[in-house]
């Protein structure tokens, strides 16, 4: 049975199967790569922003302003495939080496005594 794609239906049982992911080139002789432990993401209805900067203080809460020196402004379409990526770009890392424990204070308290 023929599907309209704009009225897509999926019957019980059927399969669905992504479509086929397709090798995209890239130039990347002319990219910059800055490090960045700080990100901040505000937005608009229509946009995803994301800010990147340097936190020298990454410990408490930072005494001084943490400069900004990076911004990615993109739709929500491509928010989304882009936290698709890293999820499984995490998933995988922490297949392989163990869980990231993103707090800080249980990381500390973890860690064997020298």
């Amino acid at each position: 049975m023929a599907k309209d794609p704009e009225n897509l239906k999926i019957e019980a049982g059927e399969q669905v199967n992504p479509p086929a992911q397709q090798q995209v080139q890239v130039d990347d002789s002319k990219v910059a790569a800055l490090y960045a432990n700080f990100c901040r993401v505000t937005g608009t209805p229509e946009e995803v922003i994301i800010d990147l900067g340097l936190n020298p203080q990454p410990f408490g809460v930072p005494t001084a302003p943490i400069a900004i020196s990076q911004r990615i402004v993109t739709n929500f379409f491509t928010a989304k495939r882009m936290l698709a990526a890293l999820h499984m770009t995490v998933q995988r890392h922490e297949s392989v080496f163990g869980a990231l424990e993103i707090d800080v204070q249980k990381r500390v308290r973890g860690m064997p005594s020298a």
